[in-house]
């Protein structure tokens, strides 16, 4: 067993999995406490290093691409302490880092584990149900269903529209950016009918607007990594080719120009109702269908 334990967390390995658990001091991030303990087995791993800094070194492991749904989910946009691919080491204990990486190392060689992506997540989501209250509503995933309940700050357009319920075979994929404290995030459920509808995170119904607390803000992540768990993995959406006909392995299909065409009139015959029932003023109702249009052009 290789094992160093720090302030921000635990590793631990024991031949066949890398065991990481996050610290109980105050310094480590709400988001890390709650995804908790992550088993990485040793065939989701792709490299792991020791870092040496002058004040405090860095462990930090890289996975197979498309092996974590965490990290397909996330995009790498994890803030660093909320990374759990990262582990702050004390620099008297910077051997046991060095110990640890290259019995990793050790094992990766011997086992010899592919560096190709991944075909299938070989760590599981957390959890269902889960459910994040966030600065623009709540948002919860029980293992078949979206449902967003819009806050009392959320816009006019979104509360009209009441809570949004969207079925797990109804997305396409999720798209997650985190709430920096200088720039706001969003997390955005695309469907095969939204696919084209990029409306601003503050106007669309199927995004929540990230823009309060960037500490419970983060949180939407869980539900993010939870939902894309659930999705087809992403090998599968280019015939089982990572990126072909150049297309990234994230770009979600594409409908017919047909179904666009629908889906266009179908959002602008939205707001007409919205408009005429009251629910937006002119300049809402103005406002609102440029974006649309804007978003389809």
């Amino acid at each position: 067993m290789a094992e160093i334990i720090q302030r921000d967390g635990t590793w631990a390995f024991d031949g066949t999995t890398v065991r990481i658990t996050p610290g109980l001091h105050r310094s480590v991030p709400l988001f890390r406490q709650t995804f908790g303990e992550i088993a990485v087995p040793l065939n989701a791993v792709a490299g792991v290093v020791y870092e040496p800094e002058r004040k405090r070194g860095r462990l930090r492991m890289s996975l197979r691409e498309g092996a974590d749904p965490l990290l397909q989910a996330t995009g790498g946009r994890l803030p660093y302490a909320a990374d759990p691919y990262r582990l702050a080491v004390d620099t008297d204990r910077s051997g046991v880092a060095e110990y640890v990486a290259e019995e990793i190392r050790r094992a990766l060689l011997l086992d010899r584990i592919p560096k190709e992506p991944a075909k299938a997540y070989l760590l599981p989501g957390p959890p269902v149900p889960v459910s994040v209250r966030s600065s623009d509503g709540t948002v919860s995933f029980d293992g078949g269903q979206v449902r967003i309940d819009w806050a009392d700050t959320s816009d006019r357009v979104k509360r009209a529209t009441g809570p949004r319920i969207i079925a797990i075979g109804d997305l396409v994929q999720v798209e997650w950016l985190p709430n920096s404290g200088y720039e706001e995030g969003f997390l955005r459920f695309v469907t095969r009918e939204t696919v084209f509808s990029k409306l601003p995170p503050e106007k669309d119904p199927y995004a929540l607007d990230l823009w309060g607390s960037t500490r419970r803000d983060l949180l939407t992540a869980l539900v993010a990594t939870a939902v894309t768990a659930r999705l087809p993995h992403p090998s599968t959406r280019t015939g089982g080719e990572w990126a072909t006909r150049g297309r990234s392995p994230d770009a979600p299909t594409v409908p017919p120009p047909s179904d666009h065409h629908d889906v266009l009139l179908r959002r602008l015959r939205e707001l007409g109702e919205l408009h005429r029932d009251g629910v937006l003023t002119d300049e809402e109702f103005a406002r609102t269908k440029a974006a649309v249009l804007r978003s389809f052009a």
